[in-house]
This record gives C-alpha cells, structure tokens and sequence, in this order.
C-alpha cells in the first residue's frame, strides 16, 4: 500500500499501526488523537468493508461525544474535531479538504474574523461545513447562523457529520 491508496480492508486489522494510521489519514483528517482513538476500532474486530469500519468508528466519537458538554468538553474529542482544517485555511493536508477548500478561494479577512468568533462562542471546536458547491456568501450566513443558534451539542454533531463520511448523525 503506497500511502495515497487504501490496503484491503481484509489485510487493515494486520497491519502495522503506522499503515493503520496511514488508512485513518485518507478516511478522515491526519490526527495523532484519530489515530489513538481509532486504531484501537481497527483492531478491535475484522470489519468486511470501509463502510463498517466507519460505522464502528462513527459509534466510538458518538458514544465520546455523548459524554461531552459545553462546561464539560471531551479534550481527545476537541482534539479529533480540531483537526478538520479551518475553512478557509491556506495549509490543508487531506485531498479532500484541500478540494473543498480550494472552492472557497482561500482565507479572506471576514472569513478569517468569523472563524475566530466561533472558536471564542464554540471554545475547542473548528466551524466545519460540507462546501458542496456552495459560495462564500452562503457558507459565511450559515456560519453566523450557527453561532447565533449557539447549540454546542449541534456543533459537535455537524464536525463529526462531517468528519464522518455518510449519513447524518444524531446525539441522544
């Protein structure tokens, strides 16, 4: 496995952890605390396709995230959500991000004053939006939006909706 491609999910359990944390990297964000927290799911059981895997590393950040509060936050799951680049951000390291990101046009000053409003109104967290094709002006009102709504509980859920890849998540 070079480290762009994904091994074969039958060969992941057996890998060294360095490759385990090598496929983490391409699945979500490079993280040192996704990989803590994950490779531990990846050794766990033999998972029979990438979608499972997900599925079972879904329920591990849910299950963090429902021991977490705005007075109480989970440090490991405000570092996992962290590590979602700022939008907007110059330097990006997954492909993925790095292709929303270029859509946005770079870090523009509003953009770069909002992301520093709702890191002070949403302590820990990274405002983190699928771009889907949207413009600036639309990501930047549904920023303001969620500060406004200033709903901890939805933030965490909407980073790890999006750092999660599939369907929308919901906290008890």
């Amino acid at each position: 496995m070079d480290s762009k491609t994904l091994p074969n999910i039958d060969d992941l359990g057996r890998l060294p952890n360095a490759r385990k944390a090598a496929a983490l990297d391409l699945l979500f964000e490079p993280s040192a605390e996704i990989h803590q927290t994950l490779i531990p799911v990846i050794k766990s059981r033999q998972h029979t396709s990438y979608n499972e895997l997900i599925e079972s590393c879904r329920n591990t950040l849910v299950s963090i995230a429902s021991k977490s509060t705005a007075s109480k936050p989970d440090q490991n799951l405000l570092a996992i959500l962290g590590s979602h680049p700022r939008l907007g951000a110059k330097k990006v390291e997954s492909a993925q991000s790095a292709a929303e990101q270029a859509k946005l046009g770079g870090e523009s000053e509003v953009l770069a004053r909002l992301n520093r409003e709702y890191e002070q109104r949403f302590p820990g967290l990274r405002y983190v939006v699928f771009v889907n094709g949207r413009g600036r002006p639309e990501i930047m009102d549904d920023m303001k939006a969620r500060m406004d709504r200033g709903d901890f509980g939805k933030e965490v859920d909407a980073a790890l909706h999006v750092l999660l890849p599939s369907a929308a998540m919901q906290r008890d």
